[in-house]
């Protein structure tokens, strides 16, 4: 058993001062305040002093970082990530898929779908643990596909959905479709069936269609106002169904370029924030100098800041934690509201029970944060990341 304390905690429903959390076999085994609470004997202690334990970042769409993308067959590249990826606080994550050939998809779901099994039976320490894989296309609409190929987009089948499906291995915890292709809502059902959070995104859907998808099954939406039919007062379209279904999440970009940051604040008082999700959307080039670098088997420059692609802005390099610290600044949250957004409202949407939230049983992943945001440690299934 191993004890960490801390001046405060975030479980984060709750806030406790004077923190305690006792760790055994990688899981929370008691937590409470050391006013109520005492170390066991020859329990070992680590003390992060004035900061603040919140559980790990849960990131349910990220394509790369630090060099690597994820549909990348290269171990190596992933590891690397991975250890980028703790030292900003996220823990678990969700390898997003871009629209590809479809046979450059299929490899690459088995890529993926190895790397969670190895992650699952080794529980290697040290870095982000992938649970999951969000299927970002082909089942997009060409209208609002951003740089997604024209040309690898499908129509919606049942027969494609399974052959992904099979290639995952059934990994599939997330998938982003545009509602209103013909066959969507048989595909959203099936998908619905098996498990997958179905979200509604590059889509240029009206709120009819929207509605459709909803009945089908669709709870979440992809990167809001991103890639979608802008909101017009005669034609609500799909912001207008997302913005007022309270039974639909939401995820955002919250770097202050692909979403003003006026925008967020709206975002978070229409949704509230048990509904909000932060995303980063990043690529290969977080973490990077500017150049070029891969999204699946597109080029993309990197310059100031902004990754883009024949004029168009082609996923971020935006981290989770600076994702948090900017909704602190944007939609003036406090920085409990904040890390919720990054920890227990991810892990419900993509259905990690164990995840996102500090509770006894609930796997050990922590990130240890300053006053104002700032990663000062991550603990990955107990181990302290170095």
């Amino acid at each position: 058993m191993i004890a960490l304390t801390a001046k405060s905690m975030y479980t984060p429903n709750t806030s406790i001062d004077q923190a305690l959390v006792l760790i055994e076999e990688g899981r929370i085994a008691r937590m409470g305040s050391r006013v109520a609470m005492e170390v066991p004997a020859n329990t070992a202690v680590t003390d992060f002093g004035d900061c603040t334990l919140t559980a790990g970042f849960v990131d349910i769409h990220i394509h790369g970082a630090a060099g690597h993308d994820v549909m990348q067959p290269d171990p190596g590249g992933r590891s690397e990530m991975e250890c980028f990826l703790a030292h900003c606080g996220v823990t678990s994550y969700y390898p997003t898929t871009v629209t590809a050939p479809l046979d450059k998809l299929l490899s690459a779901l088995e890529h993926l779908a190895f790397a969670i099994e190895s992650a699952t039976e080794n529980k290697p320490g040290n870095r982000a643990q992938p649970l999951g894989i969000h299927l970002e296309g082909p089942f997009l609409s060409h209208a609002r596909r951003g740089v997604h190929p024209p040309e690898d987009l499908v129509t919606p089948s049942l027969k494609v959905f399974d052959n992904l499906w099979q290639a995952a291995r059934g990994h599939i915890r997330l998938m982003t479709i545009a509602p209103e292709l013909e066959s969507a809502v048989e595909v959203i059902t099936e998908a619905n069936k098996r498990g997958i959070c179905v979200s509604l995104g590059h889509s240029d859907a009206d709120l009819k269609a929207t509605r459709e998808g909803v009945a089908a099954g669709a709870r979440h939406a992809t990167h809001t106002f991103n890639a979608m039919r802008p909101v017009d007062h005669r034609e609500p379209g799909i912001l207008g169904e997302i913005l007022s279904n309270s039974r639909l999440t939401a995820d955002v970009i919250a770097d202050g370029i692909h979403v003003h940051p006026a925008m967020i604040e709206v975002l978070f008082r229409a949704k509230g924030i048990k509904n909000l999700v932060l995303i980063t959307d990043g690529i290969s080039a977080t973490g990077m100098p500017d150049g070029r670098y891969q999204l699946g088997s597109l080029e993309v420059e990197l310059r100031d800041g902004r990754c883009v692609r024949d004029g168009k802005l082609a996923g971020s390099v935006l981290t989770l934690d600076r994702a948090v610290q900017n909704c602190m600044q944007f939609a003036h949250l406090d920085l409990q509201e904040s890390v919720r957004a990054a920890t227990l409202n991810p892990a419900r949407v993509a259905g990690a029970d164990k995840k996102g939230i500090l509770e006894p049983g609930a796997d050990a992943d922590f990130v240890v944060l300053t006053a104002s945001g700032e990663v000062r440690a991550t603990i990955v299934g107990g181990v302290i990341v170095q």
